[in-house]
């Protein structure tokens, strides 16, 4: 009986914690990025959806930006094809933008229906509905990679009009230029545009690593929390290598831009985004601007 007394106080304990935050972020918007291998495992799959879901329920304005490489990579296997990348980006021509359509718009819906099952409505959008996302053609150091795009404008008023509504916005990395062709996006380019502008209070990254190193070889060297003018040094000391890169650019180019706070999180760890967000140790890597306040 004493045991189940010092669980229950436990539960409570937490709740309690989680407090504060709740009472900070009601009312805001909170951007996720969603894929990699949190995306590939059905369990983790439903652990990310129910965190974005309690989030929307306890009174934030959740929006999901999400990829869907490796099904896009399977698929085009399917169809005998071979996946090319160059710096990371999927080298797209016409038949690989229209296996990437498809896939993405399966995904999208499946996110959908996981999301309505625990009995919050979501709506499903790629950036081509209400122009949110306008892109230009992409090169990666002068290579023609085909249809990947740059964005060049987000129009936020289809995502602003859904969080009116009580919607949860997912939205599928798929754009149009001023002539209309579609264009496959980069996701964390899409989600790090979309937090920008949306004046998003947060922006998180699910990733496959459990946040930044100093040095990826030495596990002493995490980093829990680093300021932007920080995050700019270690990119400009060489210290990050590989996928990090960009994404850590993405990261300090949102604080620049009025996004408060952005974590990178290990989604392979159940329950990451509520342990980072409600709780004051948190469980990845903070980037926040040079002047706040450490809490919450």
């Amino acid at each position: 009986m004493e045991k189940d007394m010092e669980k229950v106080m436990q539960k409570a304990e937490v709740l309690i914690e989680a407090l504060p935050y709740i009472q900070k972020f009601n009312r805001k918007i909170i951007v996720v990025k969603y894929g990699g291998s949190a995306m590939s495992n059905e369990e983790l799959q439903k652990n990310v959806i129910k965190d974005v879901t309690l989030l929307k329920l306890v009174g934030f304005k959740p929006i999901i930006v999400h990829g869907g490489g490796k099904e896009i990579s399977r698929w085009v296997g399917k169809v005998g094809k071979e996946a090319k990348f160059v710096n990371g980006l999927r080298v797209t021509d016409a038949e690989t933008m229209e296996i990437a359509e498809m896939v993405l718009g399966k995904v999208n819906k499946q996110l959908v229906t996981m999301v309505q099952e625990l009995g919050v409505k979501a709506v499903g959008i790629s950036g081509k509905d209400g122009g949110l996302l306008q892109v230009e053609k992409k090169y990666s150091d002068g290579q023609d990679i085909g249809f990947v795009g740059d964005i060049t404008k987000v129009d936020p008023k289809v995502l602003y009009d859904m969080l009116e509504k009580d919607f949860l916005p997912i939205v599928a990395p798929i754009g149009l230029d001023n002539q209309f062709q579609t264009y496959n996006i980069n996701a964390d380019d899409a989600a790090c545009a979309i937090a920008k502008a949306v004046g998003a209070d947060k922006l998180v990254f699910l990733t496959d690593v459990e946040g930044l190193y100093r040095d990826f070889n030495d596990k002493s060297s995490f980093i829990g929390r680093l300021t932007a003018t920080e995050a700019d040094e270690l990119i400009n000391g060489g210290y990050i290598g590989g996928g990090m890169l960009p994404k850590l650019a993405n990261c300090t180019s949102a604080i620049k831009n009025g996004v408060n706070r952005v974590h990178i999180l290990d989604g392979r760890i159940p329950h990451c985004l509520l342990l980072e967000i409600f709780t004051r140790k948190g469980v990845g890597t903070a980037i926040i601007s040079d002047d706040e306040n450490v809490e919450p």
